[in-house]
């Protein structure tokens, strides 16, 4: 089979949107598949290289001629390679690959990772829309997307080939909270400052490391040298192996707002992190419904703070999440996530 993944960019920048990209395209063109990326190109080029993955440079800024461009190279691009699927991840994608369609014989799979932005709506261009957990399916579901358009591929990253190199050590002392995630405001990172505050009054020798970046770190670092327990608090940024800091991580939290199916939960369930997350979106489905994770409710740092001294205070309970989290990870290799997404394929080609 000849698949085309499109997105805006390759770049190893702790995106999940591009990591489950890459992870698809090099585990199918394992598998014996005619594989191919049309990026705006990135840090993980030389990744889908040695994978047997062909990478196109499309430059998809949105800007009126970049767009124009960029319809008349991909055109070109589409006539030389002739696929039988183009496996869209993001909107621009999604639009230059239905505008081309015409008389094209390709099909159209489109992947909704964050339904939450509103022109996720545009993803009904595809033969199939695949969504990352059942929440996303059903909203957008109610968004108007026929129920036989929308399958559900959960993500996976155990066998993730990004991750094959060789983890360092974190040395750290007392008691150690992690998150790992994008500044943003939705991902609840000000909701955790405000929790570590109470925790922190009740925890002696306790430290919040924040292993991430993005547009809102200004504002959380003003909240945080705010704080009494400001020299408790680290802001690490973006790291490219944040693995240390999970398993060095007595508990590990995510606190969101939003979050269709973060792959950063695989993760720390493949460290054994002791995980205290918010039960939103498809939160819930990675922790198996609180069975591998305590799920709290979002924008309550009151809550989140009990969970993470209740974890804290009782190392039994700690070691119990640590086990649990490490159970049922086959479901996650990224070799099911290829399966299922082949059959989609197969699918919607034999219509």
């Amino acid at each position: 089979m000849k698949i085309v993944h499109i997105a805006n960019h390759v770049q190893e920048a702790g995106n999940g949107i591009v990591n489950v990209m890459v992870d698809l395209a090099c585990e199918q063109a394992g598998m014996g598949h005619e594989v191919a990326v049309v990026s705006g190109g990135g840090s993980y080029e030389p990744l889908l290289y040695r994978h047997g993955v062909t990478h196109y440079t499309l430059d998809q800024t949105r800007r009126p001629a970049s767009i124009l461009r960029a319809f008349f190279q991909f055109r070109s691009l589409m006539r030389q390679i002739r696929p039988d699927i183009i496996h869209a991840h993001m909107m621009t994608g999604a639009l230059l690959s239905r505008y081309l369609k015409g008389l094209n014989s390709y099909k159209i799979v489109t992947h909704v990772h964050n339904e939450f932005q509103k022109h996720a709506d545009l993803m009904r261009v595809g033969d199939a829309v695949i969504a990352v957990s059942d929440a996303v399916a059903k909203s957008m579901a109610a968004r108007g997307i026929r129920q036989n358009k929308l399958k559900v591929v959960r993500n996976g990253t155990v066998g993730s080939p990004r991750k094959l190199r060789e983890s360092s050590m974190f040395e750290h002392k007392g008691l150690t909270i992690v998150t790992v995630a994008g500044l943003y405001t939705r991902k609840g990172i000000g909701d955790l400052i405000e929790a570590f505050e109470l925790i922190a009054a009740k925890m002696k020798d306790v430290c919040l490391y924040i292993v991430g970046e993005g547009p809102d770190r200004a504002l959380f670092e003003e909240q945080a040298a705010s704080s009494i327990y400001r020299n408790q608090i680290k802001f690490e940024g973006f790291q490219q192996d944040p693995a240390p800091y999970m398993h060095a991580a007595d508990v590990f939290v995510l606190a969101s707002h939003k979050d269709p199916f973060p792959l950063v939960l695989i993760e720390a369930r493949e460290a054994g992190c002791a995980i205290v997350a918010t039960g939103v979106d498809g939160i819930p489905e990675a922790l198996d419904h609180g069975g591998s994770g305590i799920l709290v409710p979002p924008k309550q740092p009151a809550k989140l703070a009990e969970a993470v001294i209740e974890l804290l205070e009782n190392a039994e309970r700690r070691e119990y999440f640590r086990m649990r989290a490490k159970e049922g990870l086959e479901f996650y290799k990224v070799q099911r996530v290829a399966e299922e997404t082949l059959h989609i394929y197969r699918e919607v080609l034999n219509r």
